[in-house]
């Protein structure tokens, strides 16, 4: 167990030393087994995170996203957390104002992630496997730049299934209806 924890641990520090050495726009910690985001990685990127424009943290096994980490990222364009144990998001997510595109699919949201609505640049926000059934339309329909919302493979409501074109601007993506069986 030590072993695979310090292969992960080594995994991450090369990532994180790539993105570093290469001043890359982008950092992928994908299928690193992380339960946390690495306090110690915020020290190493110090240098280039406001050139960081992408993360992946996909499968991995993360509860939380710290306000930390948002703020620490403040130049995030796409960030990818799908396939983790997510429920909610911090508040600071707000803060995001160049965050274009959001994966969040194969998490654990309940309810749709209210402060994504006040994201100014968000085109993309990807919800697919989640366990959703409500959703603020209200909210959503106010943001001028969101292109498409996918919310497939979530329980949402008879509601949500009456937002259509010309009521949202954007590409709203559900699975087709189950038929109710009798």
């Amino acid at each position: 167990l030590h072993r695979r924890m310090g292969e992960a641990v080594a995994r991450v520090a090369r990532k994180v030393n790539d993105t570093v050495e290469n001043k890359a726009d982008s950092l992928d910690l994908a299928n690193c087994k992380l339960m946390s985001f690495p306090v110690g990685v915020y020290k190493a990127v110090r240098s280039v995170t406001e050139g960081i424009h992408r993360i992946s943290l996909a499968n991995n096994e993360l509860k939380s996203i710290t306000s930390r980490f948002v703020t620490t990222f403040s130049q995030l364009r796409e960030l990818n957390l799908a396939g983790n144990y997510l429920h909610r998001l911090p508040e600071e997510i707000t803060s995001l104002l160049h965050l274009r595109a959001i994966d969040l699919s194969r998490n654990r949201f309940r309810r749709f992630p209210e402060p994504l609505a006040t994201v100014p640049a968000l085109e993309t926000i990807d919800l697919e496997e989640n366990e959703i059934a409500e959703v603020p339309t209200d909210k959503l329909a106010s943001m001028a730049l969101l292109r498409s919302l996918n919310l497939r493979a979530n329980p949402v409501g008879p509601e949500v299934r009456l937002l259509v074109r010309p009521l949202v601007p954007f590409e709203l993506l559900l699975s087709p209806e189950e038929p109710i069986h009798p």
